[in-house]
């Protein structure tokens, strides 16, 4: 029963977030939702190609957090332990990079400048969040481990060497 809840848990909090953030607002309010695809575009097949790179990373960083942390993407139901596998060993947020790129997409897709000054708010917003709350509460909670895990692995820029 408590792997059904984390896993409804998860599906709640992935719709309340990147749900909206990256799906409700940009498709109600910034053109995605009344936009016709044309299937023979070569930018717009780039565009969908990236939008679904960042939905699959995205899904697979939320099975991490439920999987390894045991909790969710949410701030208020954080994983239990600290995130250290999967796109986690090569960047710290590959979440809100997953974001990034789905919104990144829908603006190539629609060649938006609406759209790319909503991801540029979109990830100031993320930026100062991930400093100003996020990181601080990671070391609260986790310590050494966390100071560790920041030597080793970038914010925003993966790495790959081992």
């Amino acid at each position: 029963m408590g792997n059904i809840w984390l896993a409804l848990r998860s599906l709640l909090w992935t719709l309340l977030l990147p749900g909206v953030m990256a799906g409700f607002i940009p498709w109600r309010y910034l053109g995605v939702g009344s936009f016709p695809i044309q299937w023979r575009d070569p930018r717009q097949l780039a565009a969908l190609a990236v939008i679904a790179v960042g939905v699959t990373l995205l899904a697979v960083c939320i099975w991490e957090f439920a999987r390894s942390g045991r909790g969710t993407l949410s701030p208020v139901d954080p994983p239990k332990h600290l995130v250290v596998r999967g796109l986690y060993r090569y960047v710290r947020n590959p979440m809100y990079l997953a974001v990034t790129l789905i919104v990144l997409g829908q603006a190539l897709l629609l060649a938006s400048l609406n759209l790319l000054l909503y991801w540029a708010f979109f990830f100031g917003i993320v930026n100062l969040f991930v400093i100003g709350y996020e990181e601080p509460t990671l070391r609260e909670q986790f310590g050494a481990e966390y100071e560790e895990y920041t030597r080793r692995v970038g914010r925003w820029i993966p790495s790959f060497r081992r």
